[in-house]
């Protein structure tokens, strides 16, 4: 599990291609501080397991069905990418529960500045627009933020100096593919709804 508060901007330094896998080495600091193998760690909100450390980096398989959902695919040696370890028990929950498990892409729309933040619009996939609404929370690229507007094939996000300077989204353009996770709350509610009404519990004799 995760919070979306990002630890630190790594770089992915080495891409090898593995068949229907990619494995990525990516230099890092303070996400190793206390790494060890198997441990995990969020790379642009993708939950990745360490499966080699080395001094100042690691390395993580992406199986090809992450290739298929995220934008981890479309990593190139130097791309920026946020990074998070896994939360740990009696943590300060800063951000929102996050799983590092994927729901869809997005790409950058418009980005408006201002003196003291930037508007981002990001498209907004029809599967995944009944789960976002508007002050609630979306993770962008493994980032927990708050929704500022939506509409129907859009959302926007409003972000602080702070925000922009460490975490990569400083650094989007317009066209720029993103990972998106929806607030798995939604979705557990969702569940429960479609099944008002029907009560499948095994019943006692009797």
């Amino acid at each position: 599990m995760f919070t979306g508060l990002v630890e630190e901007i790594g770089t992915v330094t080495a891409l090898e291609p593995q068949g229907d896998a990619l494995r990525l080495t990516i230099d890092a600091q303070t996400v190793l501080s206390d790494a060890a193998l198997g441990d995990s760690i969020a790379v642009n909100g993708v939950c990745l397991t360490v499966a080699t450390l080395g001094p100042g980096s690691f390395t993580a398989d992406v199986m090809q069905e992450s290739l298929d959902r995220t934008g981890l695919g479309g990593l190139q040696e130097g791309s920026a990418v946020n990074l998070e370890r896994a939360m740990a028990v009696g943590d300060r929950l800063g951000g929102h529960i996050m799983q590092g498990h994927v729901d869809g892409t997005a790409q950058l729309l418009t980005r408006t500045s201002s003196e003291h933040w930037d508007v981002l619009r990001f498209s907004l996939p029809t599967g995944l627009a009944r789960y976002v609404v508007e002050k609630g929370s979306i993770a962008v690229n493994g980032t927990s933020l708050t929704v500022s507007a939506v509409g129907e094939d859009w959302f926007e996000v409003s972000l602080i100096p702070t925000t922009l300077a460490e975490t990569t989204h400083g650094q989007l353009a317009t066209g720029d593919v993103v990972n998106l996770e929806v607030d798995v709350l939604a979705k557990y509610v969702e569940k429960m709804l479609a099944g008002q009404g029907t009560d499948d519990r095994p019943r006692g004799e009797g």
